[in-house]
């Protein structure tokens, strides 16, 4: 085991602990605000090795699995706890279960926000050439990474689908594009293949949006809207399965392992964007992945599983539109047996992640 192995190891587990930190301090918070006692936050999960210090009517503790953290909420499943959560109104309960997941969407915005103020965001009215093939019909007519496409013969070009309408309009024709390349326009004259080599394209180049730099007041709904696509993409994972849009393992569950694994290659791919001699981004990956897992630990806690903050939601439903409380020995029992449920599929999820590892693309 390599001291690099080690220390991104380490890393991970730091990172994820944040994570599920900061979910907990997303419940312990709106609790205070409702007034609610929590009578104890855990750093890492019990056995406790100490007691940090008490306020605010709350024991602040270390314990010895360095991973996460909890809260104890006063009277959290007792109903006849006075004072304490399941005692309270149903709107004081949805409101600190919502706690955790909309802090872990908020990180996630957070940090997306960070990520796009560092590498700008993409200018999607100006395509970019980003490399060209060799032995290319753009390699021939003199194109180069970093020109601007402005024109396709008198057709004004102001999207990557634009462009590739135009290229696919005038397969094997002659035609003249415009460029600017850094302060000059150019002509150049090229013919589209109709059958390009696998992998390329009819003229052998790749494209993309070029970045610009922006402020955060520009960042910050580029954030939101990054968080709300992908937040909208994993509701849609079941349909696009059974559309066939996308394959079993493309959409893949991965635990702890999985996540890991995806840490380590986004980590090596930020090593290597740093050791660039003219890195086309900043290293962000690592940013990126912990920003979409903060999405993801949101979002899944919403979903109505037992057990879950989503689970716990959907009895307090009940309460709100029909003013009917469902007893607590029921709603314990359900959430004890999605709880082990839980645990079975996490195991399984893990096991699979071990014998067939994740790999990216």
């Amino acid at each position: 085991m390599s001291a690099s192995f080690v220390s991104t190891l380490i890393q991970f587990v730091i990172v994820f602990a944040l994570l599920l930190f900061f979910h907990e301090f997303g419940h312990f918070i709106i609790a205070r605000l409702l007034h609610i006692e929590v009578e104890e936050f855990g750093f890492g999960f019990p056995p406790r090795i100490v007691r940090l210090f008490h306020a605010w009517g709350t024991d602040f503790t270390l314990n010895w699995i360095p991973f996460g953290a909890f809260v104890r909420i006063k009277g959290e499943n007792d109903p006849d706890v006075k004072g304490g959560m399941a005692s309270a109104s149903p709107w004081t309960r949805l409101g600190i279960l919502l706690g955790g997941p909309v802090t872990n969407i908020l990180v996630g915005i957070v940090i997306f926000t960070a990520v796009f103020m560092r590498i700008g965001a993409p200018q999607t009215n100006i395509v970019q050439v980003m490399d060209v093939a060799a032995n290319s019909p753009a390699q021939s007519a003199g194109l180069k990474p970093g020109d601007m496409i402005l024109k396709v013969n008198d057709t004004p070009i102001t999207s990557i689908t634009g462009l590739q309408d135009a290229i696919q309009a005038n397969l094997g024709k002659p035609i003249e594009l415009t460029l600017r390349r850094g302060s000059q326009t150019l002509q150049l004259e090229v013919t589209p293949r109709a059958n390009p080599p696998q992998n390329q394209g009819p003229l052998g180049i790749s494209i993309s949006n070029p970045y610009v730099p922006i402020a955060l007041p520009q960042a910050l709904p580029t954030a939101v809207s990054t968080a709300y696509e992908q937040m909208r993409q994993i509701i849609l994972l079941p349909v696009h399965l059974i559309q066939g849009s996308l394959s079993p393992d493309q959409a893949r569950v991965v635990g702890p392992v999985g996540m890991f694994d995806i840490y380590q290659e986004a980590r090596q791919r930020d090593i290597q964007a740093s050791q660039a001699p003219t890195p086309e981004f900043p290293a962000v990956n690592v940013m990126w992945f912990v920003g979409t897992i903060s999405i993801a630990l949101g979002l899944t806690n919403l979903f109505p599983i037992p057990a879950l903050d989503g689970g716990r939601i959907l009895f307090v439903l009940p309460e709100l539109l029909l003013r009917r409380k469902v007893p607590a020995q029921y709603e314990n029992l359900v959430h004890l047996i999605g709880f082990a449920t839980l645990i079975l599929f996490i195991s399984y999820v893990t096991i699979q992640d071990l014998v067939h590892p994740v790999v990216l693309p």
